[in-house]
């Protein structure tokens, strides 16, 4: 079979229009809404347009980082996906900061706190090993999630530090330990590495030590590698106006990251016809 995956960060489910002018203080105070002759600035709470966004897209693997918690049960039930989720950092109190981000997500921004989330649709929405690996606590909390869908595909989603450095000791404990929890068993190994080919050895690390293979691009932080699987269609990010709404006449740009897409096919043979599922 063909598994297509995305991984992408959500920004805390808030909008990021192309010109900086617009984020205002009066926006981000008052709530109210910017514009200039292309895009708006709405500063509301947008799991509608995420959740759109989504469930048109082709996948059946996705991996998302800084989604706030209080999403992930309505993202999972709007794509008909199952979810297995990781809390990362800022999670106290989260009944009043999630009231607090409903009303005014960009003044909130990260303190409403966040996850990293695996959606898992038909034929991989089975799964039978559920796990979290804490990566570090200190200066913030960060993650990998885990998880087995039956017995053919494992999926591991990290958001690593922000620090190069620790970006990078992130991503390689993440990666040994993916790696062995998996098995003989592909792998898709994915999420915001922040981290970019260009500026570390990281990658070839990753290859050669893990099989893992390949990154997005030379400047890109945001990566889908995999172990024991064919790339169709090596991970790509999607143009800017692909993660953009209509609204008023104007555009809404989701989220500050592209969604990043690849496509994979098992190597093992087939045992049904390919499915390809577009929600």
């Amino acid at each position: 079979m063909e598994i297509d995956a995305i991984t992408w960060n959500l920004f805390h489910g808030r909008d990021f229009p192309p010109d900086p002018r617009l984020f205002t203080w009066r926006s981000r105070l008052l709530g109210t809404t910017e514009r200039n002759a292309t895009h708006l600035q709405l500063n509301r709470d947008l799991l509608d347009g995420f959740s759109q966004l989504l469930c048109s897209a082709r996948w059946h693997i996705a991996l998302l980082q800084e989604c706030p918690p209080r999403w992930i049960s309505p993202l999972a039930s709007a794509c008909q996906a199952v979810a297995h989720r990781s809390l990362t950092s800022r999670n106290w109190l989260g009944p009043l900061r999630a009231a607090a981000a409903r009303r005014n997500p960009d003044l909130l921004g990260s303190w409403e706190g966040g996850s990293n989330v695996i959606l898992a649709r038909d034929p991989l929405a089975d799964r039978e090993d559920e796990r979290e690996l804490v990566l570090r606590r200190f200066p913030e909390r960060r993650t990998m999630a885990f998880a087995r869908h039956g017995s053919a595909l494992c999926v591991a989603n990290l958001h690593a530090s922000g620090a190069p450095r620790l970006a990078e000791q992130d991503v390689l404990l993440a990666a040994e330990t993916a790696v062995a929890w998996a098995g003989q068993l592909p792998l898709v190994f994915g999420g915001d590495f922040n981290v970019q080919p260009a500026r570390s050895a990281l990658f070839d690390q990753l290859t050669s030590t893990f099989q893992l293979a390949q990154p997005t691009a030379a400047d890109a932080i945001d990566h889908i590698l995999v172990r024991a699987l064919a790339i169709v269609e090596p991970p790509r990010a999607w143009p800017p106006e692909a993660r953009e709404l209509p609204c008023a006449g104007l555009a809404v740009r989701l989220s500050d990251h592209a969604p990043v897409a690849a496509r994979y096919r098992d190597r093992t043979p087939a045992q049904s016809a390919p499915c390809d599922h577009r929600g």
